[in-house]
């Protein structure tokens, strides 16, 4: 059984910039104990410095990282993981797409989330309330044009999260899919459009007030943060600007 006077304690993923870094942020101002893991050691121990989260080094679709990882976490028990590392390549029609990249996105956004959930899923079990956190995107509940590679990971992910759900239940330990829209980070399209400022630059154009790293972050909290009988099975958020993935509202 969970002490209720024991701090809380979650992985965060991809937790070196944007949603993932403010996620780690969010939570430790509400008190948790954090483990943040990415890629880049220089950016976590910067993260470490300002907000006091345990930092390891951690590429989500490595094997043998994700063992060190386990091993990490088993340290005291552990109440969520929230799955945040991945993101978009290109925007190349479905009869030009690239292969390779098309095998990226599924590596990261669906085996790295599979790989780390069922690694982490046997201490969430054992901590009496856990919950598992999938940052999955509009992309997973509707398509555009030239998103075809990102929007069949992003199904696939959120087809990860109502799966386990169906599979868990029963037990103490929630499924959440937070799906957010159009979010302005520092990275995301950046490293989508392979470092081409004015293509990501571009994306946001004109409109008013694009979701932020913050807004996302606020919303995973809030999910974590309801009574553990309450499971917020899925929470799509975009900016008010933003209708669909393909109707937007834009300044002239």
């Amino acid at each position: 059984m969970a002490d209720a006077h024991a701090p809380l304690r979650a992985v965060v993923t991809g937790a070196s910039s944007g949603i993932g870094a403010a996620t780690v942020r969010r939570l430790r101002a509400e008190g948790w104990e954090v483990l943040a893991v990415a890629r880049r050691a220089e950016r976590l121990a910067a993260l470490a410095a300002e907000t006091g989260a345990e930092t390891l080094v951690v590429d989500v679709t490595s094997d043998d990282d994700v063992a060190r990882l386990a091993e990490a976490a088993s340290a005291a028990p552990l109440h969520a993981v929230v799955n945040n590392a991945g993101g978009a390549l290109g925007l190349d029609p479905v009869a030009e797409g690239s292969l390779a990249e098309w095998r990226a996105m599924y590596e990261v956004n669906v085996l790295g989330t599979l790989r780390v959930t069922q690694a982490l899923l046997p201490h969430l079990r054992a901590s009496g309330r856990g919950d598992v956190v999938l940052l999955t995107s509009t992309a997973g509940h509707g398509t555009y044009p030239g998103g075809g590679g990102y929007v069949a990971a992003k199904h696939a992910e959120r087809t990860i999260a109502e799966t386990l759900r169906l599979e868990l239940v029963g037990e103490p330990v929630r499924v959440i899919e937070v799906a957010p829209g159009m979010v302005a980070t520092e990275e995301f399209s950046l490293v989508r459009f392979r470092g081409d400022r004015a293509r990501a630059e571009a994306v946001y154009a004109g409109v008013t007030e694009p979701l932020t790293a913050d807004d996302v972050a606020d919303a995973i909290a809030w999910c974590l943060t309801r009574p553990h009988h309450v499971n917020v099975d899925s929470m799509v958020l975009r900016p008010r600007a933003q209708a669909s993935n393909t109707v937007v509202a834009r300044d002239a």
